[in-house]
């Protein structure tokens, strides 16, 4: 499926959001983000609508739509769901883990690992945490997590910038070597303290 204005419009402004580069309270005004993507005011509303629905921007009356603060509330929240809901989709992910899963899965690591900036870093973090989900072949459960994650990008961002560092994650390392051995209680258990650590 191709991407449509809307989702370019989305995934750029939420990038923007997640990054820090549009900060909390900033205004998000429809004409000038439809004059930046040259098109009408349609796609810009249906890309601030996914917006607010993940979160990252709220409709105040008579003051438009801003970008929402950091709630530490909230961050803690979705930790807790992250958890719940990835070592769910875990359990079922290493019963369907095939040799080629696995090797996709120790790619997706070995790249992160290599990552150069925090930004870059955070797009493959991600998509190792993708890549050792999606065998559990749950659509709903995989999309929730990916909502999940966008929040908290947000948060690692506004908290690790100024002290990520490119290093090895032993986490990652640990988890690959716990799914050859269809390890799963030592998965569970890894994958756990890796997503609270990370708040």
């Amino acid at each position: 499926m191709s991407a449509t204005i809307s989702d370019t419009i989305y995934q750029n402004l939420s990038q923007q959001i997640i990054t820090g580069e549009l900060e909390a309270g900033e205004k998000l005004r429809q004409d000038h983000i439809a004059r930046q993507f040259d098109t009408s005011h349609v796609p810009v509303r249906e890309a601030l609508l996914r917006l607010e629905a993940h979160g990252l921007a709220r409709h105040e009356p008579r003051r438009g739509m801003r970008v929402t603060a950091l709630d530490p509330a909230e961050v803690r929240e979705v930790i807790e769901m992250r958890v719940a809901l990835e070592t769910l989709a875990l359990q079922q992910s290493v019963q369907n883990m095939s040799p080629i899963a696995l090797d996709k899965i120790d790619r997706a690591r070995i790249a992160c690992d290599e990552a150069q900036t925090m930004p870059q870093w955070e797009a493959l973090n991600r998509a190792f945490h993708r890549a050792i989900l999606t065998p559990c072949g749950l659509p709903r459960l995989l999309h929730a997590i990916d909502d999940l994650h966008i929040a908290s990008a947000r948060h690692l961002f506004a908290h690790w910038r100024s002290k990520w560092v490119q290093q090895v994650d032993k986490d990652h390392a640990a988890l690959v070597q716990a799914l050859r051995r269809r390890d799963l209680s030592t998965a569970k258990g890894i994958l756990t303290r890796h997503i609270r650590r990370a708040s």
